[in-house]
């Protein structure tokens, strides 16, 4: 069965194309990004992740399917294009949020977590010359790494490798390799699809697979406190519905490679909220981490 798309709508006579950093939907996504993780904190001791996460995909699913209903969205036809859609939901919701979700509940620090994430533009740069042939620059390879060393140097205090064992570990890293591949394929075989109904399809795959491995794991109690309605609220149509709309589009607009290292600011913003809302310490080494970091993303996002 052919894999036929809409066409892309073509750009106004004379429009000139948007500069990565010249409005605010870089800083939006990444301050909306970052409260995912604050939230995450505020609702797991109230469930386990492939429970939590389970219900709140199949939540947002729902609502991206009335939305994309009510606005006539355009939803995949073909078996290739559905099928498209289902890989990118595993991979970004399943295996990465899964993954983060059940390391940090496995007792692999959060500060581990997100250093080892991190690693995801890194990947990226990598993978994207030969998988979508987009050049990376030895500019933005510099940016990448300076990136890297900056979250680094933020996250430094927390790590303690030996917490979560090799298994929590090992799975942190399937996370970074499930973000990163998510990415990257739905750069490549998902640019001209409608948003809401495609991420529909991407949620209620993920809520299925994690739904089983949930009834396989897990017991399903859930503990339904005001602050795990609230963050089940915030996780669900905040980062599931907008945070990955906003990720996606600037997926569109950007190269994977430069998109991805946008993913470098979120540790230093959650430690700046952690700072402002629970009162967590910030050494002077995490805020020379945040202005490397800065650098990092200045030089890898640079036009």
């Amino acid at each position: 069965m052919s894999d036929s798309r809409p066409p892309a709508p073509a750009p106004a006579p004379g429009a000139k194309p948007l500069s990565f950093w010249s409005d605010a939907l870089p800083a939006v996504f990444v301050v909306l990004w970052s409260t995912g993780f604050i939230g995450s904190k505020m609702g797991a001791p109230y469930s386990e992740p492939f429970t939590f996460l389970a219900i709140r995909f199949a939540i947002a699913a729902l609502i991206m399917a009335i939305i994309g209903l009510m606005f006539r969205a355009t939803w995949p036809n073909t078996i290739p294009r559905i099928f498209h859609a289902i890989i990118v939901g595993l991979l970004v919701h399943g295996v990465y949020l899964g993954g983060v979700f059940w390391a940090i509940d496995y007792g692999v620090p959060a500060g581990v977590a997100a250093l080892i994430v991190a690693l995801q533009p890194i990947v990226i740069g990598f993978i994207a010359p030969s998988f979508l042939g987009e050049k990376v620059s030895s500019k933005r390879w510099f940016g990448l790494v300076l990136g890297f060393i900056g979250v680094a140097l933020v996250v430094w205090q927390q790590l303690d490798f030996d917490a979560g064992g090799k298994g929590g570990f090992a799975v942190c890293v399937l996370a970074t390799l499930g973000i990163a591949g998510g990415a990257l394929y739905q750069k490549k075989f998902c640019t001209d699809e409608d948003l809401r109904s495609h991420q529909s399809i991407q949620l209620m795959a993920a809520a299925i697979a994690l739904g089983a491995l949930s009834f396989l794991f897990e017991t399903q109690t859930i503990e339904w406190a005001p602050s795990f309605i609230f963050a089940l609220g915030w996780l669900t149509l905040v980062m599931s519905i907008g945070t990955f709309t906003l990720l996606y589009a600037l997926i569109r607009r950007g190269a994977a490679a430069q998109v991805s290292s946008l993913f470098y600011l979120v540790p230093p913003t959650v430690a700046l909220m952690a700072y402002f809302l629970f009162g967590e310490t910030l050494s002077a080494l995490a805020i020379v981490g945040m202005l490397v970091t800065v650098a990092g993303v200045a030089l890898a996002t640079k036009q």
